[in-house]
């Protein structure tokens, strides 16, 4: 065996050897806790150890936002959220208003932090949303629309329409949990413009 020949038979060697290594390497993480995984001690005090109170995430609908609003509900307690739903209850006729208004008070008086509001189309519930003292409530369609929702309008309600496809609605969610507030000054002026509109 020449040696350039030899060098590709090593070469193939460390590489299948390396792979190999590489399987084990995931194999055991897959069956590792979190605590097993986490290296960084920083991380692990951060991650682990620490006792972050789970998130309340308020959920309401109308009879056409039902199937939808039970497959998020699913959706968030698997991520450690604990959701308290305002109705409706059922598949069966009713009017979006009466879980809209239980919603927006639900997040006034410390219930839940956010909502999450669905209808047939997002926006009969929107509105019924934003006649609460102190919502703000976006109809949003995408992940663009829930970010500038959050960053600017420090939106505390979004609403989303019950055809929506599971794997969109997922997407907002995600990304409307996770977006803070800019905090800019003309943001907040703003905010308070709206907060404190009297008739």
């Amino acid at each position: 065996m020449d040696k350039e020949t030899k060098e590709k038979v090593t070469e193939n060697e460390t590489n299948t050897k390396m792979n190999d290594e590489i399987k084990d390497e995931i194999k055991v993480a897959k069956e590792a806790s979190l605590k097993d995984i986490v290296k960084n001690d920083y991380q692990e005090k951060t991650i682990v150890d620490m006792n972050i109170p789970v998130k309340k995430i308020g959920l309401a609908s109308d009879h056409r936002g039902y199937h939808l609003k039970q497959k998020i509900t699913i959706y968030l307690k698997k991520k450690g959220y604990t959701v308290i739903d305002y109705g409706a209850d059922s598949p069966v006729s009713s009017d979006y208003p009466v879980p809209a208004f239980k919603l927006g008070k639900g997040i006034n008086n410390g219930e839940v932090e956010k909502g999450i509001a669905i209808c047939g189309s997002g926006i009969g519930i929107s509105i019924a949303c934003n006649k609460v003292r102190g919502i703000r409530c976006a109809k949003v369609n995408n992940t663009k629309e829930v970010r500038q929702a959050r960053c600017d309008n420090n939106a505390n309600i979004i609403a989303l329409s019950g055809k929506m496809p599971l794997i969109r609605a997922k997407d907002i969610i995600d990304v409307y949990l996770k977006t803070k507030f800019k905090g800019e000054e003309r943001h907040q002026r703003r905010i308070d413009m709206l907060d404190n509109y009297k008739d």
